[in-house]
């Protein structure tokens, strides 16, 4: 009996002690979990910045076999860029957009590749929100131009030359030379009509950003400033560029003379002085604007596969006849037909008072051309691919 109390007594002073260790145990990891330092929540560093890159490639392709009522066998090829960078930052915002247009076509009708559209159009706007993110005060930035140079394309008359007669001594006709001869005709038979930076469009605009909605934009900058640029001496004249200040004064003075009385150094200057009129080298090379300019920009997305875009940009010159409003409407529509693959329809309409066009059919009546309203339509299908940041 005693062994067994004895036996008791040593479990019961073993489990006491077990019982302690196990209660240290627990407030010692207590304690711990107290002490340890409170784990940060990762926060996302805020993303000011939204990037997209749109590129698209349209082919097209006529092939006619004895076809009785006529045409051209055409291949087309046409590229689209479309970037955008917007930055974003509490009451302020800047966006930026970059979109390049490029496209030839061949026509069996003319050995050589002919430019189907060409354009660089890049705008930068910066605001500052002044009223509950729909009144912005605002600066914007454009500039228009093109890559390469376009022509008008004349069906070239064979000259009288000895490389251009048949054995019997007749000249061949066109579609009978040879391919290198008809290639030579056809490009000096062309003529100049726009090049990279003939013309070019730029300007800063001071005014304000009226947004209503996320899909519509109205600018108005009372304040507008900025250059047309054409480099190239023979098309200055075809937009209403301005005289030199020397050949100003030589205008004035050889309004009233009759060429045919001048003689030596007297006919020698005016002849020169035509000779620069007629090439252009007489006019000068940039304009300064100063004006208001009104732009409306709108892009919906009509459903998950169509979507429409319109700018409107409207300009008149404080300087130069402000009643005569230079206008520039183009509009775009992308129909999704499948993941890359789609339908885009595109139209451009330009007014601008100081483009002379000419015509043939009233070539007579205005040999320097005259203001007309030019208006592009282009329906393409092709490969579409987008890149955009994460949102």
């Amino acid at each position: 009996m005693r062994k067994i109390l004895t036996i008791l007594a040593m479990l019961v002073v073993s489990y006491s002690v077990y019982a302690q260790d196990v209660q240290q145990a627990a407030a010692d990891a207590a304690k711990a979990m107290m002490d340890a330092p409170a784990e940060q929540q990762k926060v996302e560093k805020p993303k000011y910045w939204a990037k997209s890159l749109k590129t698209q490639v349209n082919v097209g392709q006529t092939s006619l076999t004895n076809w009785a009522a006529g045409g051209d066998n055409t291949i087309s090829l046409q590229g689209f860029i479309d970037a955008n960078a917007n930055w974003k930052k509490n009451e302020m915002f800047w966006n930026n957009r970059l979109q390049l247009d490029y496209g030839f076509l061949y026509a069996s009708s003319k050995p050589i590749l002919q430019k189907s559209t060409d354009r660089i159009y890049l705008e930068s706007k910066w605001g500052y929100n002044v009223s509950k993110d729909v009144l912005y005060l605002s600066a914007n930035y454009d500039f228009k131009s093109q890559f390469t140079t376009g022509y008008t394309y004349k069906t070239p008359a064979v000259p009288d030359e000895d490389r251009f007669k048949d054995e019997s001594g007749n000249i061949r006709d066109l579609d009978d030379l040879e391919r290198k001869d008809q290639v030579d005709l056809w490009r000096n038979a062309r003529v100049p009509k726009s090049n990279f930076l003939a013309p070019a469009y730029t300007n800063l605009a001071l005014g304000i950003d009226y947004k209503p909605t996320k899909w519509l934009s109205v600018n108005f900058a009372p304040l507008t400033g900025g250059f047309v640029i054409v480099k190239d001496a023979e098309l200055r004249k075809s937009y209403s560029m301005e005289l030199k200040k020397e050949y100003e004064t030589m205008k004035a003075g050889y309004a009233d003379v009759d060429p045919s009385a001048l003689t030596g150094n007297d006919l020698a200057a005016y002849e020169r002085y035509k000779a620069a009129m007629d090439n252009g080298e007489a006019y000068r090379g940039a304009r300064f604007e100063f004006g208001a300019q009104l732009k409306v920009d709108a892009k919906v997305n009509i459903n998950d596969n169509f979507s429409y875009s319109t700018q409107v940009v409207l300009f008149s010159n404080y300087l130069d006849k402000p009643q005569n409003m230079r206008v520039n409407w183009d509009n775009r529509l992308d129909w999704k037909l499948a993941k890359y693959f789609s339908f885009t329809l595109t139209t451009n309409l330009i007014y601008d008072d100081k483009i002379m066009i000419k015509n043939d059919k009233d070539i007579d009546m205005y040999p320097n051309g005259r203001q007309r309203v030019q208006f592009k339509e282009s329906l393409a299908f092709g490969f579409t691919y987008t890149i955009a940041s994460k949102k």
